[in-house]
């Protein structure tokens, strides 16, 4: 079976390079930039603005490869992909929530981005806490990571 999906858009980022970009919205407070639609599609913003958070959802444009066992970015022993966030996927799909700050026509502005400059949008939905978030969750292995935490930003490892 063969899946096709098209961009909705693109993000505007300060991260030109994977080099030096947070690894996660949540190590990337206060970081700016837009995600601006492709017009024939910028009437599905409507009531968008309503909502401090917003999941996107994009293709990481410049992973060419996959790796089944990776050294995630707040680790030092290899682990199993899906056991990660790490960018190196079959399917190079990436998910970050991020604030909306406004919608202007179809620019949205946003805050707490982690996302390369240029990475093609796949979809957009609304951040609801009463549906995304959970109070009781097990970590994994980044439990004892998150202890010791050595890193915030990405280096060449993915590239």
């Amino acid at each position: 079976m063969k899946i096709e999906y098209y961009p909705i858009g693109v993000v505007h980022s300060p991260f030109k390079e994977l080099k030096g970009m947070p690894i996660q919205p949540s190590r990337s407070e206060g970081a700016s930039g837009t995600v601006e639609i492709f017009d024939e599609f910028q009437e599905g913003l409507n009531d968008l603005e309503g909502f401090s958070h917003i999941i996107l959802l994009y293709h990481f444009h410049m992973v060419t490869d996959y790796r089944l066992q990776i050294v995630p970015f707040l680790d030092t022993v290899p682990r199993g992909l899906f056991a990660t966030r790490a960018p190196v996927r079959p399917n190079p799909i990436g998910l970050s929530v991020v604030r909306l700050e406004n919608v202007q026509g179809s620019v949205l502005s946003v805050l707490d981005l982690d996302i390369v400059d240029k990475t093609p949008v796949l979809d957009i939905k609304p951040y609801i806490i009463e549906f995304d978030d959970r109070t009781t969750v097990r970590l994994g292995w980044l439990e004892n990571a998150l202890r010791q935490e050595r890193t915030s930003i990405s280096d060449n490892r993915f590239k």
